[in-house]
């Protein structure tokens, strides 16, 4: 009993260390592309026509950026968990199709199926008991 009481202890440990690192990282990511104005937006959105996608850079371009920077930053709170993770997952596999359309190596585009995997593996794995999901549903409850 103590063992397995144990275990989720330090799954939910490990849930909340990995939904921090790699909120960090992708807050670190997206900052850049939503605060780098117009130009940054149109450059990041232009690499979509690998893809077959050239209609509105600026707006693909700004729109990757949010994804990345609050999806980092709610998957770090483990807040909008699910909504998040689609969200990340859906950028990674975006990022992955436009190396892949642009005719990059594969180490280029590698990390970027290792993080679909991850998110893919999120949505059924969840975001761990520490999480401000479970603390505002809780607060719901009550009233």
């Amino acid at each position: 009993m103590l063992r397995s009481q144990r275990r989720r202890q330090i799954r939910n440990i490990g849930l909340l260390l990995l939904r921090i690192g790699l909120g960090i990282m992708f807050m670190l990511h997206g900052y850049p592309k939503v605060f780098g104005g117009p130009e940054m937006w149109s450059e990041v959105g232009s690499s979509l026509q690998s893809i077959g996608i050239s209609a509105a850079p600026m707006f693909f371009g700004f729109m990757a950026g949010i994804a990345e920077f609050f999806g980092g930053l709610f998957l770090l709170l483990g807040l909008f968990f699910i909504p998040s993770v689609l969200f990340l997952l859906v950028v990674m596999l975006v990022a992955t199709a436009t190396h892949i359309g642009a005719g990059d190596p594969f180490t280029l585009y590698s990390h970027s199926i290792e993080l679909a995997i991850v998110f893919f593996s999120l949505l059924f794995i969840g975001s761990g008991k520490y999480n401000l999901d479970k603390k505002l549903e809780k607060r719901r409850r009550r009233y």
